[in-house]
């Protein structure tokens, strides 16, 4: 196991106690990790499949985040984020914050970045001075969107799944919805399909024409 995955997860179990006050122990393996890592940026995002598309497009643009000192950690939920924004402060790893939110959401980074001290965001464009990028409703959303429905299909089938899509639109709950829905909740019906989409429509983005939030964060950190 590398050394930032040893740090995300440690970050991880750190952030399921008290982060008010942290087990020593957790908070020394952090800082040592971190130390090795010479750690800069901790990039917080909603879930796994976030980090999968940001880990990928790194990659394509010739970009090794974890030489660089970044660290892209899933928060597990929105909610969480002012408490791992506690452990990036002063007192814990000192390090600079990043990250991806959905619209829906953003009311909970803008209230965990004011009390942790890392700044008033009053606006998106607040937010994205703070290193956070908002998707407009979330990161699949923002991939389906960039690559367009005929682009997704595609690489549905480039994954041996677009038989099984054909039979999910037949779904009587399914059937008059707009294909870009249909996608969006294909991609969440079974566990780890929304990781494995992340990565695989991330791979087929034109690298010149990347959403807005994913192409602010990149830039940004």
């Amino acid at each position: 196991m590398d050394t930032a995955t040893r740090l995300r997860q440690t970050v991880i179990s750190w952030a399921a106690g008290d982060a008010d006050t942290p087990a020593p122990a957790q908070a020394g393996a952090a800082r040592a990790l971190a130390a090795e890592l010479s750690l800069r940026t901790v990039v917080l995002v909603e879930g796994v499949s976030d980090r999968a598309a940001v880990e990928a497009l790194a990659e394509r643009r010739g970009r090794t985040l974890s030489a660089e000192g970044v660290v892209v950690v899933p928060l597990g939920g929105a909610t969480s984020i002012t408490r791992y924004l506690r452990l990036l402060g002063p007192h814990g790893l000192d390090a600079r914050p990043a990250g991806l939110c959905d619209a829906a959401e953003e009311h909970f980074f803008r209230q965990g970045l004011e009390r942790t001290g890392f700044g008033a965001a009053r606006t998106p464009g607040d937010l994205a001075a703070l290193g956070f990028f908002t998707c407009r409703a979330d990161l699949e959303d923002e991939l389906i969107r960039a690559l367009g429905a005929d682009g997704v299909q595609q690489v549905v089938d480039d994954q041996g799944d677009l038989r099984t899509f054909r039979i999910f639109q037949r779904q009587p709950a399914q059937r008059e919805r707009p294909v870009e829905a249909q996608l969006r909740r294909f991609m969440g019906t079974i566990g780890g399909r929304k990781e494995h989409y992340a990565r695989a429509l991330a791979d087929a983005l034109d690298l010149a024409r990347l959403p807005e939030p994913l192409d602010g964060l990149l830039s940004h950190i």
